[in-house]
């Protein structure tokens, strides 16, 4: 009975937390939450298998072939589909990893100071230096094409933003009455920061990941695109606008990789927008 008192207030809080967004973060959370299904689930839908053809090639879109037929008879619309099972899998442990790195060094960094917090600082300075998708080309090409090594370019672009972020928040929190009062009463540094810091400097961090997932999509779609992510055949929304943009007068061929792309990114866009609204009133 106590346990399902508790998991009706959880559920209760969660949809009255849900209730409060804005009408176009709502839209944007329904948007990501069909491409999380779409993933979890598209193998199960009875699609034409993306890597075989499915009708003649470079057929225009039809009622058997909603988006057409690539120039290998492969069904477009069903590689759109299976795309996401590479795009949002990435994206997820892109930002993940990103906030994970990032976070635990920036909190050391901040709540540590001196010779440790220049150089964690320098190391990130170093490597915000370089323009994202320019340092994201050159990891990704010294590792050579291929979707496991664009994610380590990916996380090597993306955690330093984490970092200086979370430093930021523990600069400010440390210098609170309550953490002083922790301090004074002997609590141990690993109690302080984990207890009295940290859970006051997430919601910058969340507010920041939600808008980073649609630019790692984005950023992912980019490597494949000029060749230094997914590879063919794999079924991969930037290997599938390159494609595209090299048969002009076949403008199905992108024309749904194109969309899923648009609405994954404006997705979590309209998202984070809201719960920044939401957690951080003073952004009013």
């Amino acid at each position: 009975m106590i346990v399902s008192s508790v998991s009706k207030r959880r559920l209760s809080s969660s949809l009255t937390w849900i209730a409060k967004l804005s009408l176009p973060a709502k839209i944007g959370g329904v948007v990501i939450l069909f491409w999380i299904i779409t993933a979890l689930t598209v193998s199960h839908w009875g699609l034409p298998d993306p890597m075989q053809m499915a009708g003649r090639r470079l057929l225009a879109p039809n009622l058997k072939n909603w988006l057409g037929t690539d120039a290998l008879g492969r069904d477009v619309l069903s590689r759109t589909l299976y795309g996401a099972v590479y795009s949002v899998p990435i994206a997820l442990l892109v930002v993940a990893a990103g906030v994970a790195i990032g976070a635990v060094l920036g909190a050391i960094a901040g709540y540590v100071g001196g010779v440790v917090d220049g150089a964690i600082m320098r190391l990130v300075d170093v490597t915000v230096s370089f323009p994202p998708i320019l340092l994201a080309m050159t990891v990704a090409a010294t590792l050579g094409p291929g979707i496991v090594n664009a994610a380590l370019a990916m996380v090597i672009v993306w955690w330093p933003v984490y970092a200086r972020l979370m430093r930021a928040q523990v600069l400010e929190v440390k210098e609170r009455e309550h953490v002083e009062a922790a301090i004074a009463g002997g609590a141990g540094h690993l109690r302080i920061l984990r207890v009295h810091i940290l859970p006051l400097c997430w919601t910058p961090i969340l507010i920041n990941a939600t808008m980073d997932f649609g630019q790692v999509v984005l950023l992912a779609a980019s490597l494949s695109f000029i060749g230094l992510g997914a590879t063919p055949p794999s079924p991969e929304w930037g290997s599938m606008i390159s494609e595209g943009a090299s048969r002009f007068y076949n403008w199905w061929i992108a024309l749904g990789p194109g969309i899923a792309i648009l609405s994954l990114v404006l997705g979590f866009s309209f998202l984070g927008d809201g719960l920044r609204d939401l957690l951080d009133p003073r952004s009013k």
